[in-house]
């Protein structure tokens, strides 16, 4: 069974960066294109970035774009998630996710559908 552990959310102030870190067991991470999504109070989950099994591609939302870099290493089967200059529009959970189609990714990696396993969320809180 796969298994997805966020970790490295907080509270933090305008300005500042953090990196989140999520681990994946019981899969063969290194297939597997990889994402990370966000959920703010009262809105549906978004999309944020994507990494392609083999790190040689990545997809970003456009308000990230330049501030977020999503990496990954399969030594560790641990992709992440690093984000500088946060603004308060960035609090959000945010869950990391693995693609349902290994050595993929298609025109859907934005979609929540494309993906068909889920961490628990980790809280990213950003103060003006």
């Amino acid at each position: 069974q796969v298994q997805l552990v966020e970790s490295g959310g907080g509270l933090v102030q305008a300005g500042d960066s953090l990196r989140l870190s999520c681990e994946v067991s019981g899969r063969t991470f290194s297939s597997y294109t990889m994402g990370w999504f966000r959920q703010a109070p009262g809105k549906e989950r978004a999309f944020v970035a994507a990494i392609s099994w083999r790190g040689s591609a990545t997809y970003y939302e456009h308000s990230v774009k330049g501030r977020f870099t999503i990496s990954r290493d399969n030594g560790e089967n641990t992709v992440y998630l690093q984000m500088n200059s946060l603004t308060p529009e960035d609090t959000a959970v945010y869950y990391c996710a693995v693609y349902r189609r290994a050595y993929y990714v298609g025109n859907n990696y934005g979609e929540t559908a494309a993906y068909d396993a889920w961490g628990q969320g980790t809280q990213v809180t950003v103060s003006s």
